[in-house]
């Protein structure tokens, strides 16, 4: 049983391990990131492939993703929103337009793409949405303010999400990882420092930045977590699968007999 797959921010970190894991359990994917030449680099051509150019912050580029999707695969069956990024300090270090812009990416870009999605989905009466948060979206840590509220807002919108769309088959999947050996402390790349100073957090700005700029010790091996998240989403289709083919007798039945 083989889905369309939907994954941004798939050109580097957990996404392109998401990607190739998906791509070698015989399933077509849609990987997206802001430089789909960036996604062909890591993950090659493949006829099961089709990369897309997409910056989640943009509600139309969503939307024209979504519908190149549907255009070469004909189905969108999971959507995986992975890309973020990390506006890291304490809070009064952080400026205004960082912390709007970490926003705009680690939570109003998931409901963009998500909602060019769901009407798909909606008409398939199948589907299942992915979220990426973190362990942050479940308690709060230092020098993640901004971070750590884009995440609680993930939490409280896929939780509240799967009473809107169960009753369209759709399901939904929260993804709390801890430390996982990405490149999100990668500076210039996922991780932006705070622009602003105070004198009192001075210090301590500068001995965490060293300290979070030790990249590439984390304990968790993304090429795992990727794997694990596909092997999940194909054991709950063919749960759901037997569960129809086991009960379609009864199912029938229950029509009225004069109708």
């Amino acid at each position: 049983m083989t889905n369309v797959w939907f994954i941004t921010g798939a050109a580097r970190g957990m996404g392109v391990d998401l990607a190739k894991a998906a791509l070698d359990a015989g399933h077509r994917v849609v990987a997206t990131a802001r430089d789909a030449a960036k996604v062909t680099a890591v993950l090659g051509d493949h006829e099961n492939l089709l990369a897309l150019s997409l910056d989640v912050t943009d509600a139309a580029a969503s939307a024209a993703a979504v519908e190149a999707a549907v255009g070469r695969f004909g189905s969108i069956d999971v959507l995986v929103n992975n890309a973020g990024n990390f506006y890291a300090g304490y809070f009064e270090e952080i400026s205004d337009e960082q912390f709007r812009k970490q926003m705009e990416t680690n939570f109003f870009g998931p409901l963009n793409v998500t909602r060019a999605i769901l009407p798909v989905m909606r008409r398939q009466r199948s589907g299942h949405v992915i979220t990426i948060t973190s362990a942050a979206g479940i308690i709060g840590q230092e020098f993640c303010a901004a971070y750590a509220a884009s995440k609680f807002a993930l939490e409280g919108w896929m939780e509240s999400l799967q009473y809107d769309v169960q009753p369209y088959g759709i399901h939904t999947t929260i993804v709390e990882p801890g430390f996982f050996r990405t490149e999100l402390l990668v500076e210039g790349a996922s991780s932006i420092w705070p622009e602003l100073s105070i004198d009192d957090s001075s210090e301590r700005t500068t001995q965490t930045i060293a300290a979070w700029k030790s990249n590439g010790q984390q304990g968790g091996d993304p090429a795992k977590l990727g794997a694990a998240l596909v092997t999940g989403v194909e054991q709950k289709a063919q749960l759901l699968l037997d569960q129809i083919n086991a009960h379609r007798e009864l199912s029938s039945s229950m029509a009225l007999e004069n109708a």
